[in-house]
């Protein structure tokens, strides 16, 4: 009766409601940035008079004026925490899009074959993930100042995001019943689809968005849209 039940919801996770995530993923992603796109407006070039204009900043200026961004830096502010999150997203966008078993079940269903790394090394980006995951945690319940603005809504999209790759470790290392544990992983995975582009998860797709095309104080490109 289990095996039956399991079965059941295994098909149903790798096919109708896979097929399903993948759709909400792409058009709720396209209907969020169609949103970004029409609260920005695109920057006025703006003439100042000939009294205004600044002359060229000597070179020891130029030098000041690099260390003072860099002061300002999210690095030079907060070292651990930057490369935390560098390490982590890294490894958070690698490891499901070039794991061999993703690979081999999208040209099983779908004909298509992407490259993918060896499989020790998705297993390490994944403890890496993991780790990183008990990190963010930690700091949530211990440091005052996050704990402060951490609401139950955070807690829940952490674990959202953490249980693929919880149970994607568990099903490599064949860690309690495969069947239950692959099977969680494709709804846990199905899940965190879902909620991408409606949660702060979305942070991941529309970041290259608001940092490139939409100029800020400390972006890395001056951007041709502002807000409005």
């Amino acid at each position: 009766m289990y095996d039956s039940m399991l079965g059941g919801i295994y098909s149903f996770a790798r096919g109708p409601m896979l097929w399903a995530a993948v759709l909400i993923l792409c058009a709720g992603s396209a209907y969020r940035i169609y949103e970004l796109y029409h609260l920005t407006s695109r920057k006025q070039k703006r003439t100042l008079p000939a009294s205004a204009v600044k002359t060229a900043l000597t070179p020891e200026e130029q030098t000041l004026n690099r260390l003072a961004r860099f002061q300002q830096s999210a690095f030079a502010v907060h070292p651990v925490m930057f490369i935390v999150s560098i390490v982590f997203h890294a490894c958070l966008f690698a490891a499901p899009l070039l794991a061999l078993g993703h690979s081999l079940e999208l040209y099983r269903s779908w004909g298509i074959q992407p490259v993918s790394l060896p499989e020790p090394l998705i297993d390490v980006m994944t403890a890496v993930v993991l780790a990183c995951g008990v990190f963010f945690l930690m700091r949530r319940l211990v440091l005052p100042r996050v704990q402060a603005i951490s609401t139950l809504a955070d807690y829940v999209l952490l674990a959202c995001v953490m249980a693929p790759f919880l149970t994607g470790f568990f099903a490599y290392h064949h860690l309690f019943d495969y069947k239950t544990v692959i099977t969680l992983h494709l709804l846990a995975g199905n899940i965190l689809l879902i909620a991408l582009p409606f949660t702060k998860i979305g942070h991941m797709i529309y970041f290259f968005f608001v940092r490139l095309l939409i100029g800020s104080e400390f972006g890395p490109a001056r951007g041709s849209r502002q807000w409005k």
